[in-house]
């Protein structure tokens, strides 16, 4: 074996591990890289299964392993060694990660807000009890169904807003809109 064959044997070039000395812990043959293999090859398996799509998505791919492994319980420290970085470094990918799926869920929000063919406003100071009246008769007007109750309504209007709404006052200026299939989507009004 030459010095070229050796190198590619350490390094790995040549994708496969040939039982050498590759940084892993293998010896004699034997691959001990094998308990952090099969991680990543279910973290692969977990991104294709879920469709992810680095092109397409917000994510790095980077950012969605380690969401994925999070989601599954996997530690920081546990991720940070899996994938040769720092804790600190997963900690700060994992933070980008999520801000980076929250502006995501906002301009999803937005854009369904934007589309939904009825849109309430609920200003400040409105009686919770008068907002399913205002819903129902702008949903007749448009020609669309909602499949909820006046009470049912009312708390999906309060816990979707959040400390906008308190008992029965509405505090902050709300956007009730409502799709063509009836789902009801809430978003704080910005003055």
């Amino acid at each position: 074996m030459d010095d070229a064959e050796r190198d590619d044997l350490k390094s790995g070039v040549d994708g496969e591990n040939s039982g050498g000395s590759d940084d892993t812990g293998s010896r004699d043959g034997v691959d001990s890289s094998n308990a952090e293999s099969e991680p990543r090859l279910e973290v692969d398996e977990a991104l294709g299964e879920i469709g992810f799509d680095a092109d397409e998505s917000v994510l790095t791919r980077r950012q969605a392993e380690v969401l994925v492994l999070r989601e599954r319980g996997v530690r920081q420290s546990k991720i940070a060694s899996m994938l040769g970085t720092s804790r600190a470094n997963v900690s700060s990918v994992e933070s980008s990660a999520r801000r980076n799926v929250e502006k995501a869920r906002e301009t999803v929000a937005f854009a369904e807000a934007l589309a939904a063919p009825v849109r309430v406003s609920v200003e400040e100071g409105t009686d919770l009890y008068d907002v399913p009246k205002e819903v129902y008769d702008a949903c007749d007007e448009a020609g669309v169904k909602v499949n909820r109750t006046a009470p049912e309504l009312m708390k999906s209007i309060s816990d979707a807003a959040g400390d906008a709404v308190q008992g029965r006052e509405v505090r902050e200026s709300l956007l009730v809109g409502v799709t063509t299939g009836g789902r009801v989507q809430v978003r704080r009004s910005a003055d």
